[in-house]
């Protein structure tokens, strides 16, 4: 069994994409890995992209944009790998990171998932391990481009503001352009929730991480960058903003408000 499987989903990001794993290609060493990327009907030439540069790569090529959790899914069933990574097609590897991240999952038997330290092109840390947020915390977000709310405490507390993310920590969530999955857990806690399009899918499996007793970790000791888009936070009142407000609601239904394990 190799390593680990690499899973990207792409829409409309082809340059972004190719960059992205170029860079997985110069810089992931001493360890055997697979590359799946799913195309989520780009129409920018993506698929096309994939096939010729990069003809080791497993490609999938929907005919509509499916979706976050529903993509991941369509990739999931078909990895070989002992770990699966979920990576957004708007980063780039720097360094090793993919190799020191399995070698630590190696080291952590309890893990289920981690995630590593995601930084802006400028160098500056983003808040990629968080607290659970509560519905608050999820409109402080979408309006954290407005001084008032990304100073405000509730948000603050939400992504761990105090902490210098330069430790090892047992977290409650790890965003989802970055989750290093065990196989063992996957296969404990199955596949994403299919009925999230767009987030909080990832939140919603860290939860059922811990449920199933495995711990989600953040590891600090590598750096990608994430340009992150943030589509929902530009287009306030798009398509996807909505069917993203739907999965919210969703997931506060779905687990009752409660997001940590019932002891």
């Amino acid at each position: 069994m190799m390593d680990l499987s690499v899973v990207i989903i792409s829409w409309r990001m082809k340059s972004m994409l190719e960059d992205m794993l170029n860079s997985i290609k110069e810089y992931t060493k001493g360890i055997t890995y697979e590359l799946i990327v799913v195309d989520n009907n780009s129409q920018d030439g993506t698929s096309e992209m994939v096939r010729r540069a990069f003809p080791e790569a497993i490609l999938i090529v929907n005919q509509e944009n499916c979706g976050v959790a529903p993509s991941r899914n369509q990739a999931f069933p078909i990895a070989k790998g002992r770990y699966v990574i979920t990576l957004d097609a708007d980063m780039l590897l720097v360094e090793n990171s993919l190799k020191k991240m399995v070698e630590f999952m190696d080291a952590t038997p309890k893990a289920g998932l981690c995630g590593a330290k995601l930084i802006f092109p400028d160098g500056k840390v983003q808040p990629s391990g968080r607290r659970f947020p509560t519905p608050l915390a999820f409109i402080l977000r979408r309006l954290s481009f407005l001084p008032w709310a990304q100073s405000s405490k509730i948000l603050k507390h939400h992504e761990m503001a105090e902490w210098a993310r330069s430790d090892v920590r047992d977290v409650d969530y790890v965003i989802g352009a970055c989750q290093l999955i065990r196989r063992e857990a996957m296969q404990q806690v199955g596949f994403l929730d299919d009925k999230i399009f767009y987030g909080p899918e990832d939140i919603d499996y860290c939860i059922r991480m811990h449920k199933s007793g495995w711990n989600v970790l953040f590891f600090p000791y590598t750096s990608i960058i994430h340009y992150e888009q943030r589509i929902t936070k530009k287009r306030l009142f798009s398509k996807l903003s909505w069917l993203h407000l739907q999965g919210i609601i969703y997931l506060f239904v779905k687990h009752g408000g409660r997001f940590y394990p019932k002891s």
